[in-house]
């Protein structure tokens, strides 16, 4: 017959060991819950990273067959754009693609950063709470809402200013654009701006910096990399925006003289032509390529960005 005393430790051994068991089943039921997310966060990313890889290998698979009956020469240095007489110059496109982004950045980055600074440091906050939500719904609109508007708007009163009798091409395309992406890079620039550190401010104020020193020697600097995520990011966008700038570029196989020469660029002569061509042709190819020097452009572009924002980085 067991004491109390005997009882109460059988009892103690009893549900300590139940204890140490139910630890040790939450410790292993949380490792495994740890790998195996890990594992299916690893298979997630191997395998974007194999669509990715199979999308580039197709699309430069397809695009350098064009090269088996048309060189290098011609594809990337000539301008004639005649694939009914067997002329494929894509040098056109390509210079207008590079063109018109340049002009996109140059027209929008000032102007999405001035909001961002605004925004961020300037306007009361219920202006901040105003705005910012507003920017966000610009960010959402489908780009054919833009295209739309260009084309029944913009032009129109591009055609009243400038006296042109059509006034569709870069500028247009340029315009459009720029009002695409502002939204983007003037909300992630204000984010950027927002996340400086107040010592930062506070430090500079108390060394007898003015308002716009604190701004633009201090906080804009701080900011910089997120800054040029931004413009990356709109970057990305103009260059590979196509039914917008289909609708108010003028999508004519030409070098843009001026900016208001109808013209056409990479995406918007692929959409225009991808539809009316047999799948193994040669034009099939040359369209093919030149999604592929699209894609190629825009990672020359972002590691360009890359550079430049790694070493205002370190600058700053």
């Amino acid at each position: 017959m067991q004491t109390p005393i005997s009882e109460q430790a059988s009892q103690t051994s009893i549900l300590g060991s139940v204890t140490t068991k139910s630890k040790f089943n939450r410790a292993a039921r949380v490792r495994f819950t740890n790998k195996l997310f890990q594992s299916y966060f690893l298979f997630s990313i191997l395998a974007l990273c194999l669509v990715l890889a199979l999308v580039i290998v197709f699309i430069a698979k397809t695009g350098f067959l064009t090269f088996e009956t048309v060189s290098f020469k011609e594809f990337f240095l000539s301008f004639d754009w005649t694939p009914e007489e067997e002329h494929y110059g894509a040098a056109a496109f390509i210079v207008n693609t590079i063109t018109l982004t340049g002009l996109t950045l140059i027209i929008s980055v000032p102007i999405s950063i001035a909001i961002a600074i605004f925004n961020a440091e300037i306007a009361p906050a219920w202006f901040r709470s105003f705005i910012r939500p507003v920017l966000d719904l610009l960010v959402g609109i489908p780009s054919i809402v833009y295209g739309y508007l260009g084309l029944t708007v913009l032009i129109p009163l591009l055609r009243e200013w400038t006296g042109e009798d059509l006034a569709d091409g870069m500028l247009a395309a340029a315009l459009v654009l720029s009002l695409m992406i502002l939204p983007t890079i003037s909300r992630i620039s204000d984010d950027a701006i927002t996340a400086v550190p107040k010592k930062y401010r506070e430090a500079a104020y108390a060394l007898g910096s003015t308002r716009l020193q604190v701004i633009l020697k201090v906080v804009v600097p701080a900011a910089s990399r997120g800054i040029m995520t931004a413009v990356i990011l709109g970057m990305t966008r103009a260059i590979g925006e196509t039914m917008a700038v289909v609708m108010v570029i003028g999508n004519t196989a030409q070098i843009a003289k001026t900016l208001f020469t109808p013209a056409s660029v990479l995406t918007s002569n692929i959409v225009m032509q991808i539809s009316n061509v047999e799948f193994e042709s040669t034009w099939n190819y040359a369209l093919h390529m030149m999604a592929f020097l699209l894609l190629a452009i825009s990672m020359i572009l972002i590691l360009v960005i890359r550079f430049l924002r790694a070493k205002g980085g370190a600058q700053a």
